[in-house]
């Protein structure tokens, strides 16, 4: 059933009369005396035919048509008996579509077809009601009443002001048009209502219309009841995914959908993937168009799938091994560290003689600021491949390194797996920094962990909790970076080759900062070569007075800091070129925060000179020892550990021996 308005109208007993009309055909609908129905004009011929009968305020003759997808209906394509309505209000929107109010008058009959171009008019004579004001017809009225009271009870949405018309009226005729109005049936059986004259039969054939309407909104209530008790969460998940698959098809999105799911099984097949991986992948996209797009599944899966499509399966760094250019790049970007250039250039030419060679498991050990780092950048490009870098310091989570299984919320990938991700090839150069600052955690030990990862002998099939499926990593080329040896477990070291980097000398801190730091911060605060220099006497003062530490961090800081002044003087229009010398590095870097306690300390007797061993590098220990009228006990001061304590007391056993030869 429809909402329709209700006009009062007089009942018509009046002789049958004939005038000409202004026909306007209807598509699917069908209108009533008494009623008001909106009409909104798609045909030209429909717009003249209003505006002439506007203009001459006269009433228009509303007719169903029989076929609606006729354009142009001619008189025989229109039902025989169609209702006159006067026009209430015309409106026109913003795109120029107008939509007209009419009003039911009364019932008429096509008699003969006057006009067709531009728009429709036809004699047409009234059709009297044949009124019986008997009892039968009250008792049918009562009875359609108390039906349309009962299907206006049964509507799925509350219709308040339907209920107070339909109780409000007392005429026959005026409530049979307006329950016919309101059935939601087809034009043709309307339009039999329309046709019939006699009063009792009309409203025979609208309360049999009327109990066929509640016995539909009956049934359609207790399936509705039924099914919410029975259907499980399931089957309640797939009646509405069919439904959405329903409006999707109207809205025309099921066809952007299809392409979308479309080209992700094309990734999914151009992928590379094994055909196990794959076939699971394929079961997962077929998932997803089962799948609303506002289920949080439908994420999840989006995600997983898009995830394994990225990963390279089979995606390998083509390049080819030239170990003399590999030999020129590793000079180019490194002093020294001559052990190390040879085991890289060694390890590029087994996999030149051997490409399906297991790769090994670099770990480079040394204080910081030494280029750890930055010789995995070297390898990189000396090999041709691609460079990743993960820092492990503070990880305390198995599954940061193997990855959370997909049932967890928020779940994703480990970083191993996320680094060759980004990496876009299964051969890169990984660098795992800081592997020296694992942690255990109520989450597992990820030191563990990375022994499937860093184990020649079983990566091939390491398996991330995410992927859930083996990925080969045998052919990517580990390097590990740690600053303390001993932090690392045996287990993992095990599987590792060690390559120690010391600390540098005061000469090698000199040609690294001539031929590195210097043109490298010179660039940075954008100063030519000829504007800012440095003699090697100020360098070796900055190294030695400024700086106290195995590698050059803090030295390439204090020649950054120099650089940064003399572009502030260009800039306030100073355009002289500057010579740092020793005398000038103390105007740029203040008093010296180190000197040569050495020589000052040890030329006093009494005073030896000892090492101490850090992680960041060595400490110079002076022990002194000072003599004074005793008991002869030894007074030991500081926080010194056993070897300390034991190794004074050697000393005192040994003066004590010698005690006449020294004349004490």
């Amino acid at each position: 059933m429809t909402s329709a308005t209700s006009e009062p109208a007089a009942t018509n007993t009046e002789a049958p009369r004939e005038e000409p009309l202004i026909i306007l055909p209807l598509r699917n609908a069908v209108v009533f005396p008494g009623t008001v129905a909106p009409v909104t004009l798609g045909r030209q011929s429909g717009i003249l035919a209003v505006e002439e009968a506007m203009k001459n305020e006269r009433p228009v003759g509303l007719v169903a048509q029989r076929d609606p997808e006729k354009d142009t209906p001619a008189g025989r394509d229109l039902y025989p008996v169609g209702t006159s309505a006067d026009i209430l209000r015309m409106m026109v929107t913003d795109d120029g579509e107008r939509h007209v109010l009419f009003r039911g008058r009364e019932r008429f009959l096509l008699v003969e077809m006057l006009q067709e171009d531009p728009f429709l008019t036809a004699r047409c004579r009234t059709l009297p009601t044949h009124v019986d004001d008997s009892t039968e017809l009250r008792a049918r009225m009562l009875l359609m009443k108390e039906q349309a009271l009962r299907a206006v009870s049964l509507l799925p949405r509350p219709m308040p002001g339907l209920r107070a018309v339909i109780e409000g009226i007392d005429d026959a005729e005026q409530l049979t048009d307006l329950m016919a109005s309101t059935l939601d049936i087809p034009v043709a059986a309307k339009q039999a209502i329309l046709e019939t004259s006699d009063i009792n039969r009309r409203v025979q054939l609208v309360t049999e219309q009327l109990i066929n309407q509640i016995e539909i909104l009956d049934l359609t209530r207790k399936i509705g009841q039924e099914t919410r008790g029975a259907l499980e969460k399931g089957q309640r998940e797939f009646f509405l995914r069919e439904q959405l698959k329903a409006i999707q098809k109207e809205l025309g999105d099921a066809e952007d959908r299809g392409a979308e799911l479309s080209e992700l099984k094309e990734h999914v097949e151009k992928a590379g993937m094994p055909p196990e991986v794959q076939q699971r992948v394929l079961k997962e996209v077929a998932r997803l168009g089962r799948l609303p797009d506002a289920s949080a599944e439908y994420s999840i899966i989006r995600t997983y799938v898009e995830l394994l499509t990225d990963l390279p399966w089979s995606r390998e760094s083509e390049s080819t091994i030239d170990v003399a250019a590999a030999r020129r790049i590793l000079e180019a970007d490194h002093h020294d560290l001559e052990k190390v250039k040879k085991r890289i250039l060694e390890y590029l030419a087994v996999l030149k003689l051997n490409p399906s060679g297991k790769s090994p498991i670099l770990c480079f050990v040394g204080p910081p600021g030494v280029g750890k780092t930055s010789l995995g950048q070297s390898i990189a490009r000396a090999t041709g491949r691609g460079f990743v870098r993960q820092s492990l310091g503070g990880i305390h989570d198995e599954s940061e390194i193997r990855g959370h299984r997909r049932t967890y919320v928020g779940a994703m990938p480990g970083r191993i797996i996320q680094g060759i991700r980004r990496a876009g090839t299964r051969n890169p150069v990984f660098m795992l920094d800081e592997v020296d600052k694992l942690s255990v955690g109520l989450h597992g030990d990820p030191s563990a962990a990375l022994l499937e990862v860093l184990d020649p002998e079983q990566n091939h099939s390491f398996e991330d909790h995410y992927v859930d499926a083996p990925f080969d990593l045998s052919k990517v080329m580990f390097i590990c970076t740690a600053n303390v040896l001993d932090n690392i477990p045996a287990p993992l070291r095990d599987r590792m080759e060690v390559i120690s980097l010391p600390g540098y000398t005061d000469e090698d801190k000199l040609h690294i900062a001539r031929k590195y730091l210097i043109p490298k911060e010179r660039a940075a605060v954008g100063l030519a070569e000829e504007q800012v220099s440095f003699d090697d006497a100020a360098l070796h003062e900055i190294a030695t007075s400024y700086t106290r530490e195995a590698g050059v961090r803090q030295l390439s800081r204090e020649i950054a800091a120099i650089c940064r002044a003399v572009a502030m003087q260009r800039a306030e229009g100073n355009d002289l070129p500057v010579h740092v010398d020793v005398r000038s590095v103390a105007f740029f870097l203040g008093q010296p925060r180190h000197f040569n306690e050495v020589a000052l300390r040890t030329s006093l007797p009494g005073v030896a000179t000892a090492l101490a061993w850090t992680p960041v590098g060595g400490q110079i220990l002076f022990v002194e020892a000072t003599r004074m009228p005793g008991e002869g006990r030894l007074i030991l001061t500081g926080q010194l550990g056993d070897v300390m304590k034991e190794s004074a007391q050697a000393a005192l056993s040994l003066v004590k021996s010698r005690a006449a030869a020294l004349r004490i």
